[in-house]
């Protein structure tokens, strides 16, 4: 009995000096109160829709090293991982990212699993970089973003989460036209052949498709022995893109080459 009344005396100081850090027109909820779970679930939630962050996460952290038996323990889970997310620092990432893969581990059966593995796609979206930048983020969004189109097609986050996977492929096919596009102006062409053929391979569905048709063809006419290539390409633009800017450009490009091969054959 000693160690019980130890125990709760602990934690109810504990609550004592969360509701003063919190604020002091916080009541204090003692563990052992009926429903303190439920009670301080509530002010977590509270809290996050002030935007109180981390008023919000020692609410929810209390539930979930507390109650272990708890419905809410597992939301609160989803709780802390929000409020690391919104914080929006490096750090704060790293452990929203922890959060939900705990949660993942922890509750595979959980009917919020595919909220969690959206937010995780979530965290790495938001940490993409520029174009020109290093692209780890864009890739590591593109791997859970796919992972949660394919676990979860009927939740209620998969148009959200097929808007941004497109983004995050954009993002990552844009960082290799910036490198063809690049490669193409200092007249290098094979460099700008490879990374414009791969953003092909990799993503057909690039939004800026007809650009990289464009300077593909142009970097293939520009080659010898692979000219004729670039024909059908340039066709492709006039017929697929009627609204692009490169369709003066091509249409020029494909008289030149086809008076070309006029003017070769015997």
């Amino acid at each position: 009995m000693v160690i019980r009344l130890d125990t709760l005396t602990k934690a109810f100081f504990a609550l004592t000096l969360l509701a003063s850090a919190c604020g002091g027109d916080r009541p204090e909820i003692p563990l052992a109160t009926v429903g303190a779970d439920r009670l301080l679930f509530e002010r977590g939630t509270e809290s996050m829709q002030e935007g109180d962050w981390r008023t919000a996460r020692e609410y929810f952290l209390q539930v979930r090293d507390n109650y272990p038996l708890s419905p809410l323990q597992a939301v609160s889970r989803l709780g802390m991982g929000d409020t690391l997310e919104a914080e929006g620092t490096i750090e704060s990432y790293i452990q929203a990212m922890a959060e939900y893969r705990d949660f993942l581990a922890r509750y595979p059966t959980h009917d919020r699993v595919d909220y969690a593995q959206y937010k995780l796609g979530m965290v790495y979206y938001q940490q993409m970089r520029s174009p020109e930048r290093d692209q780890s983020e864009t890739h590591n969004a593109i791997v859970e973003f796919e992972l949660f189109t394919q676990r979860y097609p009927t939740s209620q986050y998969i148009d959200e989460a097929q808007e941004h996977l497109r983004e995050a492929r954009d993002r990552l096919s844009e960082s290799n036209f910036v490198v063809g596009h690049f490669y193409h102006r200092r007249k290098w062409y094979p460099g700008a052949i490879d990374r414009l053929e791969m953003i092909l391979d990799e993503d057909p569905n690039y939004s800026e498709t007809d650009a990289v048709y464009f300077y593909l063809a142009d970097s293939l006419r520009h080659t010898a022995g692979r000219a004729a290539e670039a024909l059908p390409m340039f066709r492709r633009i006039l017929e697929e893109f009627p609204d692009s800017e490169f369709m003066k450009d091509a249409t020029e490009r494909i008289a030149g080459l086809e008076q070309a091969a006029a003017t070769d054959d015997p």
